[in-house]
């Protein structure tokens, strides 16, 4: 299983733009995906602009079926220049619940 904590910082004048084409990603992530067990979206208390993402897949697989999926392809190309800065990108190894306890 493979898990992936990102931080995007948004440039404040893109906020609701952003959002609106991540929500696009994250449903479509988890709708449509079925190695994709997990795809949360975390607005920050302390920064409205910063988002924390959260996205547990089955394998590389599905994580490179994820990257190729339509709405992460449109997403992805929307939101390139509303980020302020990279995003922090970082990539775990589940712990619990066990892998077998996943949906």
């Amino acid at each position: 299983m493979i898990v992936l904590m990102v931080t995007i910082n948004i440039k404040p004048e893109h906020k609701e733009a952003f959002m609106e084409e991540m929500m696009g990603d994250a449903i479509g992530s988890n709708r449509d995906e079925p190695g994709c067990l997990r795809f949360d979206v975390v607005q920050d208390n302390e920064n409205p602009n910063q988002i924390h993402l959260y996205e547990v897949y089955t394998d590389e697989a599905a994580l490179e079926a994820h990257r190729q999926a339509p709405h992460y392809l449109k997403w992805r190309d929307a939101v390139a220049d509303w980020r302020d800065g990279e995003a922090i990108r970082r990539v775990g190894t589940n712990v619990y619940p066990p892998d077998g306890e996943w949906r």
